[in-house]
């Protein structure tokens, strides 16, 4: 098992990581005006990524491709070197905002070939980064949901109790109660009421038991009982009046990418919207990662109302397959929100320029844009981006040629999105049930073809 040594020396450099510097607010639970909480997504650290001039062998991830240009934070054809991921979280700890939590949507392993890794392996790459995070951040609260790549064989994330829940479960402690761990254990889900955020609560969902790949699940209506569990627990909030935010790594609705493709099975697509549609009035914003991509979604009630935002988060991996044109620079964002209500009011999305990054051997991780700033809008509110996406929706929209260049991190300001790509970004922002969102294709191809 190569990786298994490199693993291990990423782990020990770690541990030794300087304590945090007081980013979380501090004990005491102060009452900022404005309340702010980060949100980081498929790490995919490749431990072995190095420099050497056999750019065939400069990491597992490349799968024996080339190395495009690489440099010490990275290169578009490798997952992230250690590197890359300790230059994000070094930037978070000393970026100056004050946050009350972090939410991280998984995937810590590489993309590599099945037989490259191992049950042990994988526990081995999630616990280095856990290790990162708990040492730069010892007194912050991290809310992790697992990817489809945080477990072995990928994808076969199973309905019961196994090595890697358990493994989680017990790595997670400091950051969740003996509920939350138990579900966790036998799941691969929990929720967790925020500490200093009275009456926030957050649900981590294990969507990767509904992802097309997952052979486990097949058939089952109700895997690991999933869906009961989230309504029971929705209903409970409910009650007590709490609000909720919704973290998973594979999201719902419509890959923007691919016509007519659910990012998970459409039968779990379509029961996920009917249960977060009746408790829109609880769930204050749904947050994913997993497509690398940086994308706003608006769910709407079966009478076209928005009534609930979804952000989709970038990677901090900058790899691409070897067939794409396009990739990511790695990106972090911090939200922000109402204390008390939990009204998502902004997003400020930060990222890393990488081939600037490499060619000057030091991270500079910049301000990409700041939500309401760049498209002029009120605030983060279901409304507020139903609006933005109608504005995308017009004739050369400038907005949405930003929204584009946004899409993938600023990688490449020339990329051009035709009327058939523009037709599935639109689509897949504002219609995430299959009959809306067949309508809106339908309109679309209607108004093209005329």
């Amino acid at each position: 098992m190569a990786l298994l040594g490199a693993f291990l020396c990423c782990l020990l450099a770690a541990w030794h990581g300087r304590p945090g510097l007081g980013l979380p607010l501090a004990p005491g639970c102060p009452a900022p005006t404005v309340g702010q909480f980060w949100h980081v997504t498929d790490l995919h650290l490749d431990p072995t990524y190095h420099l050497t001039r056999d750019h065939s062998q400069v990491c597992a991830s490349s799968k024996g491709a080339n190395a495009s240009n690489p440099g010490p934070f990275g290169d578009v054809m490798c997952d992230s070197p250690y590197q890359l991921i300790l230059s994000a979280f070094n930037f978070i700890k000393n970026s100056g905002q004050e946050a009350s939590f972090m939410i991280w949507t998984g995937d810590s392993p590489p993309h590599v070939p099945v037989p490259e890794l191992s049950t042990d392996a994988v526990i081995q790459v999630i616990t280095n980064m856990t290790a990162t995070v708990q040492s730069l951040f010892p007194n912050f609260q991290v809310f992790p949901a697992l990817g489809n790549h945080d477990y072995w064989p990928q994808d076969q994330l199973p309905m019961a109790t196994s090595k890697v829940y358990n493994a989680v479960a017990n790595l997670w402690k400091p950051w969740l109660d003996e509920e939350a761990l138990s579900t966790l254990k036998n799941g691969g889900f929990y929720s967790q009421r925020v500490k200093c955020n009275p009456n926030l609560r957050i649900i981590s969902l294990n969507t990767n038991l509904y992802y097309g790949p997952n052979i486990v699940t097949i058939n089952k209506t109700d895997p690991a009982n999933q869906f009961e569990w989230l309504e029971n627990t929705l209903n409970h909030s409910q009650q007590r009046k709490e609000k909720v935010y919704i973290i998973a790594h594979v999201p719902v609705g419509y890959l923007p990418f691919s016509s007519g493709t659910t990012a998970m099975r459409q039968y779990y697509n379509e029961k996920l919207i009917d249960i977060f549609r009746r408790y829109s009035n609880v769930i204050a914003g749904q947050f994913y990662g997993h497509t690398h991509r940086d994308s706003i979604m608006v769910l709407s009630d079966e009478k076209g109302q928005p009534i609930n935002s979804a952000f989709v988060a970038p990677a901090i991996t900058p790899v691409k397959g070897i067939s794409q044109k396009e990739t990511n620079n790695p990106g972090v964002r911090l939200f922000q929100y109402e204390p008390g209500n939990y009204t998502l009011l902004d997003m400020l999305q930060y990222y890393l320029n990488l081939s600037e990054a490499n060619l000057k051997g030091e991270s500079n991780w910049k301000l990409e844009y700041i939500l309401t700033q760049t498209y002029d809008i009120k605030d983060a509110q279901p409304l507020s981006l139903y609006g933005l996406a109608k504005l995308f929706s017009m004739l050369d929209s400038k907005e949405f040629i930003k929204y584009y260049n946004y899409y993938f991190v600023s990688f490449d300001s020339s990329v051009i999105c035709d009327k058939k790509c523009k037709a599935l970004q639109i689509c897949a922002i504002m219609n995430l049930d299959h009959i809306s969102y067949v309508d809106c294709l339908k309109h679309y191809y209607k108004k093209y073809n005329r």
